[in-house]
């Protein structure tokens, strides 16, 4: 990309619409910083007493990130909407982890998943899970602080290079930082309601817009996605084929993605420390599944905006030649959308990466402090834990920004779309935790050793089949250019197979019959 150069088409309504969300976070962090964390508990859980809804909500705001915000315009742009059936893999997974795993983490009174793990196979086990864990949040979560830096950039600058990603991406941390210490959990779930009310507002507006500029009845809209000039039909919601390398593939989403699914959802401390929050596991449950479900209606809103931008350049004269999916939406905003809907776009970007990062630098904080500080340095005061905490968020933050800077050069360079790079990122360290978790979870088998070995057999596995990687160490045919669903799948199968070597677990009684709360 060419050197960045400011562009002046941000008009007074522009700027005064980003002015107004500022100032709204920014008093709203500081009403929250008023009521402060006086424990850590509170500081890292809430206090186990938010409700149901809010959960709901910040579970969707954390799942629902900028990579959907820029990536569902990208897919409905160049695709269709298989990605929406996706979200099959999504209940399929809700529903697994509400009957199976929260219960469980609510009998052991764990304050991060993890720790379930120390009480079937040692500390250890726990804290290599931990660690697994970070690794993988950070590369997920610094792709989303790329995506969003990007998108702020292409917005602010006609082209970008990488200081104008860089000072994007430390804007952003900036503002999620200012949620995050302040008031920890809960001040992170309330506001994540409120980034969420903001970036769907934006996005219904945006498709609004269009459908208005397009001006075409909406059998006539259909009747272009039905007939694109590749022969495909872009109103189709199912990918009914066994290619390898289609990730929103029905094979792939009963599969890949209800393992993704399940991961995200029941052992990744950055959505389940929302889940820990709720007065019971029933509530949790609930939350859990009607985020899953909401996230459907939201998830068509951002791939339809791809597909009304490609009816868009069709009756404009159908030239798509140089268009890149991956840009188009942002394109769109800076060069099209009239003074004040710009504005919008922005605040709705930001609100996106905001609802992400804040999530994020609070539940790897806890993992820090749970699963590694408090061992080493056991018995101080709550406020001692929670000041730890807060420098652990800081300390977090800053790896964040460093990755999303690598991630600039990585996507750059390897070309895979937007969405699918994000999603990809959080396979390496998925594979071996579930695998992890389906033995302690399904069987009495596994030792300390054999738990460990299986969560880097995972990394390994998944590692070795990514396109890139695959092609640098010499595989050949179908392995050598997997989709992200079927390298986790089978990252999983070997991790589990790891995982069952060892011959029992610690001699420690299982929980209590696992109850609803």
């Amino acid at each position: 990309m060419s050197s960045a150069s400011q562009s002046g088409g941000f008009s007074v309504l522009d700027w005064g619409l980003i002015a107004a969300y500022f100032a709204l976070i920014v008093g709203f962090g500081a009403y929250l910083a008023r009521r402060g964390s006086g424990s850590a508990s509170d500081f890292f859980l809430a206090d186990r007493g938010m409700p149901t809804s809010l959960i709901c909500f910040s579970v969707l705001a954390t799942t629902q990130s900028a990579a959907t915000f820029l990536g569902g315009p990208d897919i409905g742009y160049s695709g269709n909407y298989a990605y929406l059936s996706s979200f099959i893999g999504a209940v399929i997974a809700s529903l697994i982890v509400a009957a199976f795993l929260l219960p469980r983490f609510y009998a052991l009174g764990v304050s991060t998943v993890y720790e379930m793990l120390a009480f079937y196979y040692g500390t250890a086990a726990m804290r290599v899970a931990a660690g697994f864990y970070l690794v993988g949040r950070v590369l997920a979560n610094g792709a989303r602080l790329y995506l969003a830096a990007l998108a702020v950039a292409i917005i602010l600058y006609s082209q970008v290079d990488f200081n104008g990603v860089a000072v994007a991406a430390i804007g952003i941390s900036l503002v999620a930082l200012l949620f995050t210490i302040s008031g920890g959990l809960r001040s992170v779930v309330v506001s994540d309601a409120l980034q969420f009310a903001v970036y769907t507002g934006v996005a219904l507006a945006i498709l609004v817009y269009l459908y208005v500029t397009i001006d075409m009845a909406p059998g006539d809209i259909v009747a272009v996605l039905k007939s694109s000039p590749d022969g495909t039909d872009k109103t189709a919601i199912f990918n009914l084929n066994w290619r390898l390398d289609d990730p929103f593939s029905l094979p792939a989403i009963l599969t890949g993605l209800v393992l993704l699914n399940t991961g995200n959802f029941g052992m990744d401390q950055d959505t389940t420390q929302r889940l820990l929050a709720a007065r019971s596991s029933r509530q949790a449950g609930l939350a859990l599944v009607g985020a899953s479900l909401i996230a459907v209606p939201l998830v068509f809103m951002f791939v339809s905006i791809g597909q009304l931008l490609f009816v868009l350049h069709q009756t404009r004269g159908g030239d798509m030649e140089g268009v890149r999916s991956a840009t188009v939406f942002m394109e769109f905003i800076v060069n099209e959308l009239p003074a004040g809907f710009r504005g919008l776009a922005m605040t709705g970007v930001l609100a996106a990466a905001v609802s992400t990062l804040n999530s994020s630098y609070n539940s790897m904080a806890s993992v820090v402090v749970s699963d590694f500080y408090t061992p080493l340095v056991p018995g101080r005061s709550d406020r001692h834990y929670v000041a730890a905490g807060r420098l652990a968020t800081v300390v977090l933050a800053l790896i964040l920004l460093v990755t999303a800077l690598v991630c600039y050069q990585w996507q750059s360079a390897s070309g895979v779309p937007l969405l699918a790079f994000a999603l990809q990122m959080m396979v390496y360290a998925y594979a071996g935790l579930i695998g992890v978790f389906a033995v302690a979870v399904m069987t009495r088998r596994g030792s300390a050793a054999s738990i460990i070995a299986a969560m880097f057999t995972g990394f390994a596995v998944t590692l070795a089949l990514d396109p890139t990687i695959a092609d640098m160490i010499g595989l050949t045919g179908p392995v050598a250019n997997l989709a992200f669903p079927w390298s986790l799948t089978l990252g999983s199968i070997c991790a589990f197979l790891a995982g069952l070597t060892g011959n029992r677990r610690l001699n420690r009684a299982r929980p209590g019959p696992v109850g609803t709360g």
